[in-house]
């Protein structure tokens, strides 16, 4: 039997309508974090099971589950970058991408008829990773699928796809959970404060939960006491202690309590930050609102940058100097 997180029972009731719908593709879409993988996941292992409850879920027991579990089922496939599994040969730099090579390589399994006489499953994570060719080879195979292959594309970027891929697959939103269940998951997950957790993560539970296995969120708790203070920082030295960090993930971080200050100085009201609701009221009290306007579209600019930066020391630097400059406190 498969495992969903709490806030999934719905969206497994939807899926199971789906169970006879015809469709070569299904996009399971939704915000980063919410577990969407895994709901792809356990949704292939229940249309190849032998016999699924009468809740839709696998038995856990018969030939085909026992496969599936092991990681060797005949009429199962996951076409993941390099950098999400573990098969990555010593020395090599693994790909961030879905190679063209990754999907022809499909070709021999379309070609097989079903072990079980029956579905056959492909899983495609995460499907923004698939390069132009890769993804125009999947075109293809989606056009004229052999009967009773289902593609599942999983994604938080469907913005990004092939408008003639969209266009193939049934789209089916999977629901993010509110911030009550959210917490409550993270807590018995032992995750400490939960709900500042969640918010720091952008109220993804998973990566709520990733971040506080990871110690991230000592690096951050760092970088928001610098934040307080921007008259005080030492900005070669923070610059310093985020070099190990992803540079995307700061950016977010200053994101979020950029947000936090305009919203403070317009609304006198914090999403990202609630505990810090006396030392943002204090900090926004004297700023230029104009200025944080020009932060949160310096930001937005950085986002983008931070994804092929090559030195992230000095990233992190002009990062932070700005920051300081643009929160200087008006006269």
């Amino acid at each position: 039997m498969s495992t969903l997180y709490p806030w999934q029972k719905d969206d497994w009731t939807r899926l199971q309508a789906l169970r006879e719908r015809a469709s070569q593709g299904l996009l399971f879409q939704g915000m980063k974090g919410i577990g969407k993988l895994d709901l792809a996941i356990s949704y292939a292992r229940a249309l190849l099971c032998q016999h699924p409850s009468g809740n839709g879920f696998s038995c856990g027991v018969c030939p085909s589950c026992h496969w599936f579990i092991q990681g060797s089922h005949p009429d199962f496939r996951m076409v993941q970058p390099e950098s999400e599994t573990e098969e990555v040969e010593a020395g090599k730099k693994p790909s961030r991408q879905i190679s063209v090579d990754q999907i022809r390589a499909l070709s021999d399994f379309m070609g097989m008829t079903a072990h079980q006489g029956g579905r056959r499953v492909v899983i495609i994570h995460p499907a923004e990773a698939m390069n132009t060719n890769a993804a125009n080879a999947l075109l293809k195979n989606l056009e004229e699928p052999p009967p009773g292959l289902l593609f599942i594309l999983v994604t938080h970027k469907p913005e990004v796809l092939l408008p003639t891929l969209l266009s193939r697959c049934l789209s089916f939103s999977v629901a993010a959970p509110d911030a009550a269940t959210a917490t409550a998951w993270l807590a018995a997950q032992r995750v400490k404060n939960p709900a500042e957790v969640l918010a720091y993560a952008g109220f993804s539970p998973l990566q709520a939960k990733l971040a506080a296995n990871e110690g991230g969120m000592d690096v951050r708790e760092k970088l928001l006491r610098a934040l307080r203070q921007p008259g005080a920082m030492d900005v070669f030295a923070m610059a310093d202690a985020l070099q190990k960090t992803e540079q995307v993930l700061v950016v977010q971080w200053l994101q979020q309590w950029c947000y936090d200050l305009i919203a403070q100085k317009m609304a006198g009201s914090l999403r990202y930050h609630p505990s810090e609701q006396a030392a943002i009221s204090a900090l926004v009290s004297n700023l230029d609102a104009i200025n944080l306007a020009r932060l949160q579209s310096y930001l937005q600019t950085a986002k983008r940058e931070s994804q092929h930066t090559l030195n992230p020391k000095l990233f992190f630097e002009s990062l932070l100097f700005t920051y300081c400059q643009l929160t200087r406190q008006s006269s």
